[in-house]
């Protein structure tokens, strides 16, 4: 079996988000970047697979030359082999494009099964996994909790709203996962230690086949318009009691309007 798994490297979700006003992008600075928490939960549930099925974890990434230390973390994390699309004409990538980009790359590894996070932390769009899933033409299991494989059948517990939901596809597969899948491992010093001499397979747009100019920016068929400040305002309500008990009454009614109870 063999499992790709994407893994993007982005700025530390624990310190503050910084955007450039002029160029409407989150500035990435390397020293402050790491890999996606959400992409840890999808590299433990691969590595888990392949553990209990025998078989390859190859992870792929998109980004800068610097992106290499996400995916040195996730070598260290247990993935055997892993593959960077670096290239300066990708800077400003849309979401389509970025799909465009991994895809080509992953249909390359003729995977069984290939898992992401549902979102990344950075941008928070969700629409890469679908439109890999369509590229790739592959079935898609979305918001993932846990993973079975029988042969050529998956079957996944699927997280909605009230509870989740049994769903089977055939591989090849394309899944989701959410954090309550697996508790990712923590990398051991000898996990880390060989993580820092795995050659990383670095590849330009060249190499995967896509011509520069309808990448990055230039090709983005998805643009920022315009940035502003949430505005927070804090809505209170005064229910005055004349001793009758209404107040009561309105007050339920009020927490049932706001769906609090």
């Amino acid at each position: 079996m063999k499992i790709v798994v994407c893994a993007k490297f982005i700025p530390d979700p624990n310190l503050a988000l910084v955007v450039d006003p002029d160029k409407k992008r989150v500035v990435r600075d390397p020293s402050q970047s790491i890999l996606d928490p959400g992409d840890e939960f999808g590299i433990e549930a691969a590595l888990q697979l392949a553990e209990k099925h025998g078989g390859e974890v190859v992870a792929v990434s998109m980004g800068p030359e610097s992106a290499d230390a996400g995916i040195r973390r996730a070598m260290a994390m247990g993935v055997e082999r892993a593959i960077l699309i670096t290239d300066q004409s990708l800077e400003g990538s849309d979401a389509l494009t970025t799909a465009e980009v991994l895809s080509s790359v992953i249909a390359s590894e003729a995977p069984d099964i290939v898992v992401t996070a549902t979102e990344s932390t950075d941008a928070y769009t969700g629409m890469v996994p679908g439109a890999m899933a369509a590229m790739l033409d592959m079935p898609q299991l979305t918001f993932v909790r846990s993973i079975e494989v029988d042969g050529q059948t998956v079957t996944a517990q699927r997280d909605y709203e009230n509870g989740y939901q049994t769903v089977r596809a055939a591989l090849p597969v394309l899944i989701t996962v959410t954090a309550s899948v697996a508790e990712p491992r923590y990398p051991s010093f000898k996990g880390m230690m060989q993580a820092k001499k795995k050659p990383i397979d670095t590849r330009d747009l060249g190499a995967v086949g896509i011509d520069a100019g309808s990448a990055g920016e230039a090709g983005a068929r998805e643009k920022v318009l315009d940035l502003s400040k949430v505005q927070i305002e804090k809505q209170t309500r005064v229910v005055e009691d004349d001793g009758t008990g209404d107040s009561v009454d309105e007050i339920v009614a009020y927490l049932k309007h706001a769906q609090a109870i």
